[in-house]
């Protein structure tokens, strides 16, 4: 799972997935329990989420230079972040902006674009019907190309 949602969210170049699956688990490894296998697919869409936007948050800072010295345009070119970096921290702050108007469609966005869940399996870690989870997905993507700028949603998922 984590392999297809890396490659799909376009973080290819920035982590790969045994590095991915080993953040999120390290993340995971630090909540006590979980109540049930639904509290374990919301807290693990989380972390996927949280370590995919870390990893592009920390390429940015490198982008900018951390305060180092500049490095020749060859060198920069190696560790340079791609438009997927952009991508996933734009999406990030769009949906933290979502989850003050709806938390419940923040949360499908969480499980359908970082984790890769299908409409059953968000339907299972949120604890909602699989049609609640389609028609939230909607609305939520709708809102998402508005906010991010990108005109009308394409037909996909």
């Amino acid at each position: 799972m984590a392999r297809r949602e890396r490659f799909r969210v376009g973080a290819g170049a920035t982590l790969c997935t045994t590095a991915l699956v080993n953040e999120a688990w390290l993340k995971l490894q630090r909540t006590p329990a979980w109540q049930d296998q639904r509290h374990f697919l919301a807290t693990a869409a989380l972390a996927m989420r949280q370590v995919l936007v870390n990893d592009a948050q920390a390429r940015f800072a490198a982008k900018r230079g951390e305060g180092k010295t500049p490095i020749s345009l060859a060198d920069a070119a190696v560790d340079a972040p791609d438009a997927a970096d952009e991508q996933i921290v734009q999406v990030n702050d769009a949906l933290e902006k979502l989850a003050l108007l709806s938390p419940r469609l923040a949360q499908v966005v969480e499980c359908r674009f970082f984790a890769g869940y299908s409409d059953v399996e968000t339907a299972q870690a949120l604890g909602l019907t699989d049609r609640t989870v389609r028609r939230d997905w909607i609305k939520a993507r709708a809102w998402l190309y508005r906010e991010l700028g990108e005109g009308a949603p394409d037909e996909c998922d």
